[in-house]
C-alpha cells in the first residue's frame, strides 16, 4: 500500500467509523482493516462498536439486505444458505503451510504462496457495491486469563448478527488492550449474491487458515461453519497457540452437575456430531455454561475452563418438546433467534424434521418453494428442513443457564466425559483407572459409528479423536502427548469417563433410555468426590448396581432392574479387543504417536485376554467383583 495507512483509511472511511477504528491503538488492527478494504473494495465500511445503536444497525442490515427475514415471534428471524452451502466445506478448508511443515496425513493444506495467491485473487473487488462490516470480540470471558481477542471483516450482516448472539463484545476489550494487543484476523465474504441473496460461486468457495500468522480466509460461503470465524476456525488458530503456551482448546462442552448438599460439579465433555452433546450439556435439573468448544488452563494446580462462546448454533433436527423442554421452550419465546434452513410457513412461523405439529402442507426453505415429496435435480426428496439446519441463540436466553457463565477465573473441571455413537461394545459409562489411561483408551480411542442416513452404510466406525479430528492444526502425536502433559501438570486431575448412549441389543434395539444419560451424570458426580464405589473391569471402572438403583429410584423416581444392569454393563471381550486393534492399527500409521499410547493400549489387550481366558467372552460384571 503507497499511502500512509491512517490517511488512507481516513480517506476511505466516514468519519463517525474512521474515529471508533482509530480509537483502538492498535497499528496491526489499522493495516488489517486498510490492506482488505483496499483489496476487497466495499462501496462502504461500518465499524461497529459495542453500543447498542451499532448492533441494532447489524441486526436491521440483516434485514434489510434481504439475507434474513422477521418471522412471526418477536426478535425471531430466518436465513437461508445456498442449497448447495449447507455445511463445512471440508474439501475446500485447508491450512497455509509453509515449505518444510509438514502436520501430519490428517490435515488438509496447501501450499501457504500458492495458497495465499489464490485467495488474495479471490478477494480482490469482491465487496464491491456492498458494505464491509468491522467486528471485534473477545472469545472467552473479557479481563481474563482465558480471553482471547479477535477481529472479523465481513460483507455478510447474517454472519456479523450471528457473531453478535455468539460471542462477546470486544471493541472496548480492544481499546483497553490497545498496541499491545495479539489478535486472530478473520476475513469473509460471501461474495457475488443471486436472486434469492446467497452465495453465487460456490465453485470458489474457500476457507483457508494460516495458523502462523492467526489468520482465517473465507470466500463465497454463508454457511456458519464456513463464515462464523470466531467458531471452528478460530478454534485451530486456538488449538495451535495453546500447543505452543501449554493450555488446552477442545471441543468440549461445559456444564454444572448438582450434587448432594447443593454442591456444584462442572464438567466438561466431547462427542462427535449426532452422538449426544447438545442433549447432555441440556440435561434438564442441571446447568449450562456452552455446548460446544471449551478452552482449559492449569490455575493453580486446578484445571479451570471457560466457555469461549456466549452463544449457541445448534442442529434443530429433533428437537421437541418432550426430549427437549428447555430448548424447544426457547425457541418459541421472543428472545432474538436467528433460525437457518428450516421450514418458513406462509403465516411466517417455521416448521423442522420432527418438531411438535403435523408437517405444513406449503412453504420455502433452502430449496426455494416447498411441498411434502418435492424432489431435487438428482431426485433425493428435499425434507421440510435440512438435516443439518440451525438455530442460533445467546446462551443467556436459556432457563438452564449457569450463573458462572461469565466468571473470569473459570470453573474448575471436576469431570471430563468422551462419548461415542457404539451400537456394540463400550458400556453406557466407566471410568478411567487414571489421566494416561483416559487419554488413551478412551479420549485418543473415541470412534462413532455412521447412520444410513447420511453415509448409507450403518453402523461403520469413523475414528475421531476427543471428537476433534477434523479441527486439530498439530500433528496429532504432538496433540496427544499435550493432552497428557497437561494432566500430569496437576496434583490430583479431574476423573476421566466414557459414555456411550447407543448400545444396543440382540433385536438391534436401544439398551437406555435418552433420558438414562441423567443417572450416568449423578453417578460421575458422586465418583469425583468417591462418595461411591465402583467395579474394576479390565477396561476401566463401572458402577455398582446398587448405587445406580438408588440413583434412578432418587432422581427420576423410576426402578432400575438388575436384569437391565446385566444386559447394559456386560463386558463384550471381543468387541472390545477388535476395536483397540483398530486404534492401534491407525496409530502405526502416525510418525508421531507417542509409545506410551501403544504401552497403554496392549497392556489393556492383556487384560481382556486374561479376563476372556477365566469367564468367556461375554462377561457378567459379578465376575469382577
Amino acid at each position: 500500500m503507497d499511502q500512509n495507512i491512517t490517511e488512507y483509511l481516513k480517506n476511505n472511511l466516514n468519519d463517525a467509523d474512521y474515529e471508533k477504528l482509530m480509537a483502538v491503538d492498535n497499528s496491526k488492527l489499522h493495516k488489517f482493516v486498510a490492506d482488505y478494504v483496499e483489496l476487497c473494495t466495499p462501496e462502504k465500511v461500518f465499524v461497529c462498536t459495542d453500543a447498542e445503536e451499532d448492533l441494532k444497525y447489524i441486526r436491521e442490515s440483516a434485514v434489510r439486505n434481504k439475507e434474513e427475514t422477521e418471522l412471526a415471534i418477536e426478535g425471531h428471524t430466518i436465513h437461508f444458505d445456498g442449497y448447495f452451502d449447507q455445511a463445512r466445506d471440508k474439501e475446500h478448508t485447508k491450512y497455509l503451510l509453509s515449505e518444510g511443515v509438514d502436520l501430519g496425513p490428517n490435515i488438509n493444506s496447501i501450499d501457504k504462496e500458492e495458497g495465499l495467491k489464490e485467495i488474495r485473487e479471490i478477494l480482490k473487488g469482491i465487496m464491491q457495491g456492498k458494505e464491509l462490516y468491522v467486528r471485534f470480540f473477545c472469545l472467552g470471558p473479557t479481563n481474563s486469563e482465558f480471553s482471547v481477542l479477535s477481529c472479523q471483516l465481513t460483507d455478510s450482516a447474517y454472519v456479523a448478527h450471528s457473531l453478535d448472539l455468539l460471542y462477546r463484545q470486544g471493541y472496548e476489550a480492544f481499546k483497553q488492550a490497545g498496541s499491545s494487543a495479539n489478535f486472530y484476523r478473520i476475513i469473509h465474504s460471501a461474495g457475488e449474491l443471486d436472486e434469492t441473496c446467497v452465495s453465487k460461486k460456490i465453485d470458489e468457495r474457500r476457507v483457508y487458515i494460516d495458523i502462523d500468522e492467526n489468520i482465517v480466509y473465507s470466500t463465497n460461503t454463508q454457511y456458519g461453519g464456513n463464515t462464523i470465524g470466531l467458531k471452528k476456525l478460530s478454534m485451530r488458530l486456538a488449538i495451535n497457540q495453546a500447543a505452543r503456551e501449554g493450555w488446552l482448546c477442545e471441543h468440549m462442552f461445559v456444564m454444572g452437575v448438582h450434587g448432594p448438599n447443593d454442591r456444584m460439579t462442572y464438567f466438561t465433555g466431547a462427542f462427535p456430531s449426532l452422538c449426544g452433546k447438545t442433549s447432555t450439556s441440556m440435561m434438564e435439573g442441571e446447568t449450562i455454561i456452552g455446548d460446544d468448544i471449551a478452552y482449559l488452563r492449569n490455575i493453580d494446580g486446578k484445571i479451570r475452563a471457560v466457555n469461549v462462546e456466549a452463544g449457541m448454533f445448534g442442529i434443530i433436527m429433533g428437537i421437541n418438546s418432550k426430549d427437549d423442554p428447555l430448548i424447544y421452550k426457547t425457541l418459541h419465546t421472543p428472545y432474538e433467534i436467528i433460525f437457518s434452513n428450516i421450514l418458513r410457513t406462509e403465516d411466517n412461523s417455521v416448521h423442522w424434521i420432527e418438531k411438535d405439529g403435523e408437517i405444513p402442507s406449503r412453504g420455502f426453505n433452502h430449496s426455494g418453494e416447498w411441498y411434502p415429496g418435492k424432489k431435487d435435480a438428482k431426485g433425493n426428496e428435499i425434507t421440510v428442513s435440512h438435516k443439518n439446519a440451525r438455530f442460533t441463540v445467546n446462551l443467556k436466553n436459556l432457563e438452564n443457564v449457569d450463573p458462572k457463565i461469565d466468571d473470569p477465573a473459570g470453573v474448575e473441571v471436576g469431570g471430563i466425559i468422551y462419548g461415542g455413537r457404539d451400537s456394540n461394545t463400550w458400556v453406557p459409562v466407566r471410568e478411567a483407572f487414571d489421566w494416561t489411561h483416559g487419554i488413551i483408551a478412551i479420549a485418543s480411542a473415541l470412534e462413532s459409528e455412521t447412520t444410513a442416513a447420511t453415509l448409507g452404510q450403518e453402523g461403520v466406525p469413523k475414528f475421531n479423536l476427543m471428537s476433534n479430528l477434523d479441527f486439530v492444526s498439530i500433528p496429532l502425536g504432538r496433540y496427544i502427548r499435550n493432552n497428557l502433559d497437561f494432566g500430569a501438570g496437576v496434583k490430583s486431575p479431574p476423573h476421566i469417563y466414557g459414555v456411550n448412549y447407543f448400545l444396543k441389543d440382540e433385536n438391534g434395539e436401544f439398551m437406555n433410555a435418552k433420558t438414562d444419560k441423567g443417572i450416568w451424570l449423578k453417578w460421575m458426580e458422586r465418583r469425583a468426590f468417591n462418595e461411591m464405589d465402583a467395579i474394576d473391569l479390565p477396561v476401566g471402572r463401572i458402577p455398582k448396581y446398587e448405587d445406580l438403583k438408588m440413583l434412578f429410584q432418587d432422581v427420576q423416581g423410576k426402578s432400575y432392574s438388575e436384569e437391565d444392569y446385566v444386559k447394559q454393563f456386560t463386558l463384550r471381550i471381543n468387541k472390545f479387543m477388535a476395536k483397540i486393534n483398530r486404534i492401534i492399527d491407525i496409530y502405526k500409521k502416525v510418525p508421531d504417536a507417542p509409545e506410551i499410547l501403544f504401552q497403554v493400549a496392549n497392556e489393556e489387550l492383556e487384560r481382556l485376554k486374561e479376563a476372556q481366558g477365566k469367564f468367556g467372552d461375554y462377561i457378567l460384571p459379578e465376575k469382577f467383583v
